[in-house]
């Protein structure tokens, strides 16, 4: 048996052997997917004929400079591979070297195929390669998935490699060449992007909806009635006076109380009695976007934490010693499962549920998302047989559940529809004055809904569920009861992050791989906090926005942002060019770009003092200006701009150095100037709250010729400063503290309040307090004991504690920890320290993702690795060694070749007496 390569012998040398001869073939496919996790698990299924190797992610990226985008030469684009990449590229140049064959099996999507075009382009521009080169996709990595893409390989998908670039392109264009903007004109912003600022300006928009609403009164009258039988049932009045009332035809109390006495006088009976049949039917299985806003309300998972639990439960889990993938891939728009999986979901339901659960034929979806990408299948249990009970043992807490979420709502797809009959009884008196109705709904048959039932936002809290008794048209119930209710409209709500995702969606906003990341930045940017699981805008969110809509109107554009994604989706088609894309966006964005240059500062804050003003300087109700100074009475507050962003200041600076900061809840917080306390019985001097750029403190005295430094304190995180009262002002004022002194050093222990919370200090070592009451009654014992206990912790660095031990780093070695820092957990490894984003959640860390953040902290401090650095140490001592004894060698052979020439000398010495 002969072959084009056996273990490495020339081909010439194979021919040359006779045909009857036999030797083990050996054939090596090279295979690329994106995690190491993924890798071991294909390289089980596919054998020892296929190498299969992980990229972790993207090798390449624009770098973060100038010019990496060129539009002066065509949208020319400049790749550089990333640090944390290089020892995979290697691996796979080396790889490559000697195989049959490269097979490309990123994520099927156009990231995936991003990854596949970055490989193969770094490794034609090494060498051009002279063997096969596939691209393979699969959906779920499952031994049958991967075997059968195996068998249908495929070229590189040009359309979707260069809808990727303009993508990327679109990216660093707008993010490069606006953030520039922002930070010369708003300081203290952090960045501006295609897609995030959009997003922004959802939640600022809905913000100022709320602020501007105007809750307008209602008044609602309802009766408890009993039947004939005594049955109780409660109806509402829809007519009065012979007129049908709308919602707001009792907007005040007078009028509510004339219907309500109505009511009570009125002899209600049954006008009429209509029953009728109602289905509803399930949802279609998971897109990426429906899965974040169902783990967003029934699990509390955030979006970002959604898709790391999805991801692992994709790349597959060790399921009764076997490695299993668990759900198809989560990041697609489709909402179609294959007519096998359709299949073995029906088989699911007639064995679990029984036939009349199990509708006559299967349901079909179709994707109804805006500009939905690439037809893949919908996110689905790997085997629909595999229920969440048969896992249980082997999936964490959060696997499980979403793993449960997903089987469910993918079988309840295929379920019968659920089935009510829904009541409607009318009630009138004889003359038709007063009208009533009463509404139910009984639930039929619960179809679907025995297994799954889809969560929603904001419930309007109507309640349509209610069973009515027996009624016949002619029966006259007993009024029991009559009440008349006062309600106020309510503002929309605002957004959780289901709700977001599920707007953005509907506007054609972004893609799936997009929304989590792109919120995730919202926060780490500080332009958004969450309150109670809800995005509330921060003023310098609100300032960007303003800025943007006035001067980037079209790029924050709803309609303008969702047309660009139509366009790149059109690249994906192949129906559009890239670069024309790119040509049309840059020469009226450059255009934009370029008018900002000469826009003044003062323009910019007259312009946000417009915008922001309602926001900033709300009416008092009392006729009085809202912008007048409250410390000199004569000047206007305008918004203004620093180092640390935007704030509230006086006009008539520095005469008067009133500030504030933005943040703050209207009028009070506009009214906010100086409140004085009481007086210190010590000094005699006024105890002043008052509010400062960084926020409320307290002050003893004004600021004077003898007073040029009054005594400060700030008020506690966290606490409000309606709440410091003038006692706990003096407490304030009297830190710090002296404790006592140390019993073992005779120093003093101090007690205070600082940047990190409340602490004992004693000789230049601080120890923190559990409590901020703590620090005004801490004795001796308790600090002494505080310090003693951070002493025992160890000094330094070495002092956080390890919460997680992640493995040893996969290839420069050595313990990979998260540890619990003085700034909160970080990873460790060597000497690298990398932070942990805030989207993150350290009990889902995986390694690889730990060496992903050491990796991208190494390249941006220039560090090396611990090994690395090691490795070089030990080079250099060698080298430093070897020099040593090369010196050394070198001095002995001199001493020797001098003693020689002493002993030649002395011997022709003795020669020349000799001959004389």
């Amino acid at each position: 048996m002969l072959c084009r390569r056996i273990a490495g012998i020339s081909c010439e040398f194979a021919a040359s052997l006779h045909s009857g001869q036999t030797f083990e073939v050996c054939v090596v496919n090279v295979v690329i997917v994106e995690s190491p996790a993924k890798a071991k698990t294909i390289n089980k299924y596919l054998g020892s004929n296929y190498k299969v190797l992980a990229s972790y992610g993207h090798v390449r990226d624009l770098p973060p400079k100038d010019g990496s985008v060129d539009p002066e030469h065509d949208f020319d684009m400049t790749w550089e591979v990333s640090p944390s990449s290089k020892k995979q590229i290697r691996e796979i140049e080396s790889a490559v070297k000697g195989a049959d064959k490269l097979i490309l099996a990123t994520d099927p999507d156009r990231e995936g195929e991003a990854i596949s075009w970055h490989v193969l382009d770094i490794l034609q521009k090494k060498k051009p390669l002279d063997i096969p080169v596939e691209r393979v996709v699969f959906n779920a990595v499952t031994k049958k998935s991967i075997l059968e893409a195996m068998e249908n390989g495929r070229g590189l998908d040009d359309d979707l490699v260069e809808a990727y670039k303009a993508r990327r392109a679109l990216d660093y264009l707008v993010g490069f060449n606006l953030s520039p903007v922002l930070w010369r004109k708003l300081p203290g912003s952090r960045s501006a992007g295609r897609v995030q600022s959009v997003a922004l300006r959802l939640i600022v928009s809905r913000e100022m909806e709320i602020e501007q609403f105007k809750p307008q009164e209602y008044w609602t009258i309802e009766a408890g009635l009993q039947n004939n039988e005594g049955d109780s049932f409660t109806a509402r009045l829809t007519t009065l006076d012979g007129k049908k009332l709308d919602k707001f035809s009792l907007g005040n109390e007078a009028l509510a109380r004339d219907a309500e006495a109505s009511v009570k006088a009125a002899a209600l009976s049954v006008a009429s009695v209509e029953a009728k049949p109602a289905r509803r039917n399930p949802p279609p299985p998971f897109t990426t976007s429906t899965l974040q806003q169902e783990a967003s309300r029934k699990l509390g998972f955030n979006a970002s934490r959604t898709m790391q639990v999805a991801q692992r439960l994709y790349e597959g889990e060790d399921i009764g010693g076997e490695t299993v993938g668990l759900i198809t891939y989560m990041r697609t728009d489709g909402v179609q499962m294959t007519p096998e999986a359709i299949d073995a979901a029906r088989d699911a339901i007639a064995h679990q549920f029984g036939g009349k659960y199990l509708p006559d034929s299967p349901r079909i979806y179709k994707t109804k998302a805006k500009n939905a990408q690439e037809a893949h299948e919908a996110i689905r249990p790997t085997d629909l047989a595999r229920t969440p009970q048969d896992v249980v043992r082997y999936l964490s807490d959060e696997q499980l559940k979403l793993y449960e979420l997903v089987w469910k709502r993918a079988i309840a797809s295929q379920m019968e529809s659920a089935s009510f009959e829904r009541t409607t009884v009318e009630l009138a008196d004889a003359n038709g004055k007063v009208g009533m109705r009463a509404t139910g709904s009984v639930l039929v048959f619960d179809g679907f809904l025995t297994l799954y039932q889809e969560g929603v936002d904001d419930p309007d809290g109507d309640d349509d569920s209610k069973r009515l008794p027996k009624l016949a048209q002619g029966d006259t119930p007993k009024t029991v009861t009559v009440n008349a209710d006062q309600h106020f409209t309510e503002p929309p709500p605002r957004f959780t992050e289901a709700s977001l995702v599920r707007r953005m969606e509907e506007l054609g906003i972004g893609r799936p791989s997009t929304y989590a990341s792109t919120l995730s930045t919202l926060r780490d940017r500080e332009y958004v906090h969450m309150d109670r699981n809800r995005f509330v805008p921060e003023d310098k969110g609100r300032v960007v926005t303003a800025f943007l809509e006035k001067f980037f109107n079209r790029y924050v554009q709803y309609d303008f942002t969702a047309g660009l994604e139509e366009k790149l989706d059109a690249v994906s088609a192949g129906e559009v060019d890239w670069r024309e894309l790119l040509r049309d966006f840059w020469q009226d964005f450059v255009a934009a770009i370029d008018d900002t240059k000469e826009l003044r500062i003062t323009e910019v804050l007259d312009t946000l003092n417009d915008v922001l003003g309602p926001h900033v300087f709300p009416d008092k109700g009392d006729g009085s200006d809202p912008r007048l100074c409250p410390t000199c009475g004569v000047g206007q507050l305008s918004i203004k701009t620093g180092r640390y962003g935007a704030f509230i200041g006086c006009s008539n600076y520095p005469e008067c150095k009133f500030t504030r900061p933005m943040a703050g809840d209207g009028a009070e917080q506009a009214a906010g100037g100086d409140k004085e306390l009481g007086t210190d019985p010590k000094t005699g001097m006024p105890v002043l709250l008052k509010s400062g750029r960084f926020g409320p403190y307290i002050q003893l005295g004004e600021k004077t010729e003898e007073n040029e430094k009054p005594k400060r304190s700030g008020i506690p995180k966290g606490m409000d400063k309606n709440d410091v009262d003038f006692d706990y002002a003096l407490k304030l004022l009297s830190l710090p503290r002296d404790v006592g002194e140390h019993p073992e050093t005779g120093k003093m222990i101090t007690a205070g309040l600082g940047r990190y919370g409340p602490f004992v200090l004693h000789d230049g070592k601080y120890a923190n307090l559990d409590t901020i009451e703590e620090v005004f009654t801490v004795g001796i014992n308790r600090a002494v004991d505080a310090i003693a206990q951070k002493a025992q912790r160890g000094r330094g660095r070495n002092q956080a504690t390890v919460l997680k031990e992640l493995g040893e780093h996969p290839d420069d070695g050595g313990p990979v920890q998260v540890l619990d820092g003085r700034y909160g957990p970080y990873i460790k490894h060597g000497k690298i320290n990398a932070t942990i984003p805030k989207s993150e959640d350290i009990n889902n860390l995986t390694l690889e993702r730990a060496v992903e953040l050491v990796a991208a902290k190494a390249a941006k401090s220039g560090k090396k690795t611990a090994t690395k650095s090691k490795a070089k140490a030990k080079t250099k001592a060698k080298a430093k060694t070897k020099a040593k004894a090369k010196t050394k060698t070198k001095a002995k052979t001199k001493a020797k070749a001098k003693t020689k020439t002493k002993a030649k000398a002395k011997t022709a010495t003795s020669a020349d007496t000799d001959a004389s």
